[in-house]
């Protein structure tokens, strides 16, 4: 399979990124930005409140709002969050999801997280959230935690046939997050990715290092989701 791939500057004219980002309060320590969910649609249609995919990826990565304005959440009423989205900038991953969105003609993806934890560098973000279950002994930073099911239940809402693809990476780091996602998961239909081979619950990442590596994951994903 060969495609084009298609350059950030023409996707940012395509499509829009809306994200929800919210500090996370917990009592007796430094609030924590997060971001809950983010929304990538197509500009020359109405969005559909439907999503035609769901992409589950690591943590929120660089992404951040064009105005600055994040809700405050207290730890023990996340799970009475709304979701209020705002104009996002995206980072170099989400448009690896955009060129999928355009060789499928997908007006509509969702993506959540492993994490909500904001932070850009994965080896920083790995002893983040690590650190700070065990100094605050909650998951609720994660949309996968189960006093949040009733979010992950509205935010892996997608069409009838629409996957679900796991794109958080293979990191050994992630093993807890990863084995709560695959649990939380477990009644969903349509649940793919690039697995790794060998590597149970691990699917490789959008955005790999080398440029060939990530044209390569688009046309493989590609291939995935048309088999």
């Amino acid at each position: 399979m060969t495609i084009l791939f298609i350059p950030a500057s023409e996707l940012k004219q395509q499509y829009a990124v809306l994200g929800h980002f919210y500090s996370l309060h917990f009592p007796g320590s430094e609030p924590v930005e997060c971001r809950s969910v983010l929304e990538i649609t197509a500009r020359d249609s109405e969005r559909d409140p439907v999503a035609d995919a769901v992409f589950v990826m690591m943590n929120p990565g660089s992404s951040r709002p064009v105005k600055k304005r994040c809700q405050f959440v207290h730890a023990g009423c996340i799970s009475e969050m709304q979701t209020e989205l705002v104009s996002t900038v995206p980072d170099t991953t989400q448009y690896q999801l955009m060129r999928v969105m355009h060789y499928k003609c997908w007006q509509h993806v969702r993506v959540i997280n492993l994490s909500d934890l904001r932070d850009p560098q994965s080896g920083s973000f790995a002893q983040r959230y690590a650190q700070l279950e065990v100094e605050t002994g909650s998951t609720v930073h994660s949309m996968f935690s189960a006093k949040r099911s009733a979010q992950l239940s509205c935010h892996l809402s997608r069409k009838l046939d629409g996957p679900i693809v796991c794109a958080w990476g293979v990191s050994n780091d992630l093993n807890l997050l990863i084995d709560r996602a695959t649990k939380a998961m477990g009644s969903e239909q349509g649940v793919t990715g690039l697995a790794k081979p060998g590597q149970e619950g691990k699917y490789f990442h959008p955005l790999p290092l080398l440029q060939h590596q990530k044209e390569q994951w688009v046309v493989q994903m590609l291939e995935r989701l048309n088999a």
